[in-house]
């Protein structure tokens, strides 16, 4: 008897597309360090033919409109080298997100509303091969107190045939650097309107609406909208030093940072310049201590500016 597919035995390789559509062929080289991997590998709609018969019985279906889903999480540690990009920066490119490399100093991710890139994903299970053509995708930037901050990505694909292959040789993960727990100490700047506050865990969502479009003589998968948003869980203050009720009847515009790493090379700054408060439709007890479960919403103000994330 054949020996089983193991599931620990994967591969993850991603490398951005040249023209839209076309295999990039990503090498050993592209291979990204990524944790709990969730995949759908034949995503669509079933056809059916509704045929007409003299007698009762299942009718055939045609399946329509394939792609691929693929959801990961990836460490958030910069390159270990300001204003190198990280080994993780396709998949941030895919996401809606532009990035611009200031040598020597930063890379900086933003959003752009047109000319997505696109990535070619090879993801291997032992010999069995999946290709997703034409990918894009969304994230979740997640940061918990004592936990590894990191991107929950969903990549969409165009769907192609699995075939047999095994994984190349030589796969090698320097490019990715050893992470740090968000504490008091590697998250020293965490401040909505300004104030510095005591945080449990902040998500900011990309919010990108990733669609498949498939029609005749063009298929792909779009980015056609996004809206991102934050949730942050914080210890509650007095409502003299922030009023998050004033703040969302009142429609503040409140700017949000944050800051993970100290060391250069190692730091993460997001920055939400302009945010609208939402309801607080509840308080949270954890170990009895009352907390706020905020809802910001990232606006833009001149487009794209809604928020950068800044590796420096």
């Amino acid at each position: 008897m054949a020996e089983p597919l193991r599931w620990e035995s994967k591969a993850l390789l991603i490398k951005t597309e040249t023209a839209y559509g076309t295999d990039a062929a990503p090498t050993a080289a592209d291979a990204m360090l990524v944790t709990d991997v969730e995949f759908r590998p034949m995503e669509g709609t079933d056809e059916a033919r509704n045929l007409e018969m003299p007698w009762l019985g299942a009718d055939e279906e045609l399946p329509a409109g394939l792609h691929a889903i693929l959801t990961f999480s990836v460490e958030l540690v910069g390159s270990g080298t300001a204003g190198t990009a990280p080994a993780w920066s396709p998949i941030a490119r895919a996401c809606g997100l532009a990035e611009v490399i200031t040598a020597g100093t930063s890379v900086e991710y933003h959003p752009v509303s047109r000319l997505h890139e696109a990535v070619t994903v090879h993801f291997f299970i032992e010999s069995t091969k999946h290709a997703l053509i034409g990918t894009r995708g969304t994230a979740v930037v997640q940061v918990e107190a004592q936990k590894i901050p990191k991107l929950r990505v969903t990549l969409t694909g165009l769907w192609r045939k699995p075939t047999k292959q095994a994984p190349p040789a030589g796969i090698s993960f320097a490019g990715f650097k050893d992470p740090q727990l968000a504490t008091s100490v590697n998250t020293p700047v965490y401040k909505i309107d300004g104030i510095t506050m005591v945080m449990r865990s902040t998500n900011l969502d990309l919010g990108c609406d990733v669609q498949g479009r498939f029609l005749v003589g063009s298929e792909s998968i779009p980015i056609v909208d996004r809206g991102e948003s934050i949730a942050s869980v914080v210890e509650a203050m007095e409502l003299d030093v922030f009023d998050p009720f004033d703040a969302a009847i009142e429609r503040r515009k409140v700017p949000f940072l944050m800051q993970h790493g100290t060391n250069p090379g190692f730091i993460t700054e997001i920055d939400c310049p302009t945010c609208q408060v939402k309801r607080l439709t509840g308080y949270q007890n954890n170990q009895k201590i009352v907390e706020w479960p905020l809802s910001l919403t990232p606006l833009p103000t001149a487009g794209n500016d809604q928020f950068t994330i800044t590796l420096k």
